[in-house]
């Protein structure tokens, strides 16, 4: 089984989440995650943009799981900054999900597009609404998505509360080595979205395949634990049942320091292309 990363704030996260990000509403993304929750993983993670936030609170309560027992996240989309936008899409997350709280709340974008003429004005009111929140026990952590360090230090010219996670994109050939330093050195506990980049890039690249090889594991299996030892928290994704059990096993194995050190110096590829600033890439994304 996971553990358990401790935020700033003393609240508990586990080492793994499944991610939602591209699994469709309803059937889909219900599967996925009853899949996901009867193999272990007790942290899930969603987003008002992936517009399936009503199937995940569906196999939510069909587990039998106590919420409780689960760690739930959300993302507020790039349209809805703004103070009150964003206490409005966070009632209508909580309504979709059919749930009372979040664990974590996060702003998805810090610098879009739709707002490039008043940033960092928005940021900060989105987040003063992320803090009245925070402080009436409606979310128990709040976060950030895709920020680098320039936004986080404009965000906290204005915020009263830090900033417990950042979710940004991470994996082997794409280490973002800047902004994970700078979020280690403020206690900010970084997530890892798309941590296998493509599927088929980590089951093709040799040197996973070797080093899987050694390890008895899967490229996918190592790509992971290379996360996990490096303190990060990884999210993958997946509506394959064998699968989604296969990327949460990855307690039982240590990847050897050389190795590690391999993994880390891959050159840069699998890149998704999205990165806060190139506005131009949030083109009918807001």
């Amino acid at each position: 089984m996971g553990q358990n990363y401790r935020l700033n704030n003393g609240v508990e996260i586990p080492q793994i989440g499944f991610g939602t990000w591209q699994v469709p509403d309803g059937p889909v993304v219900e599967n996925a995650v009853l899949a996901a929750l009867e193999c272990g993983y007790t942290h899930i993670d969603t987003a008002t943009v992936y517009a399936n936030e009503k199937g995940v609170g569906n196999a939510v309560r069909e587990s039998g799981i106590p919420r409780a027992d689960l760690f739930i996240t959300s993302k507020l989309w790039n349209t809805e900054q703004g103070y009150e936008s964003t206490l409005k899409s966070f009632e209508v997350s909580l309504e979709s999900l059919g749930m009372d709280y979040l664990d974590l709340y996060l702003i998805h974008w810090p610098h879009t597009l739709i707002f490039k003429d008043d940033y960092p004005e928005r940021m900060w009111d989105t987040w003063r609404a992320f803090e009245e929140l925070y402080e009436a026990k409606r979310i128990r952590a709040i976060g950030l998505s895709n920020f680098l360090e320039h936004h986080i230090e404009k965000l906290m010219e204005k915020a009263k509360i830090a900033p417990m996670v950042n979710q940004i994109e991470i994996h082997p050939g794409y280490n973002q080595a800047d902004a994970v330093g700078y979020c280690r050195a403020n206690d900010i506990v970084v997530e890892s979205w798309s941590p296998l980049a493509n599927g088929k890039l980590v089951a093709g690249c040799a040197l996973l395949v070797e080093l899987g090889e050694k390890y008895g594991k899967t490229p996918a299996q190592v790509a992971l634990r290379w996360h996990l030892q490096q303190g990060l928290l990884p999210l993958p994704r997946s509506v394959t049942p064998s699968r989604i059990a296969e990327n949460f096993d990855i307690f039982g194995f240590e990847l050897e320091p050389e190795d590690m050190q391999r993994i880390t110096d891959m050159p840069e590829t699998g890149f998704s292309g999205f990165h806060p600033s190139n506005l131009e890439a949030f083109k009918g994304f807001g």
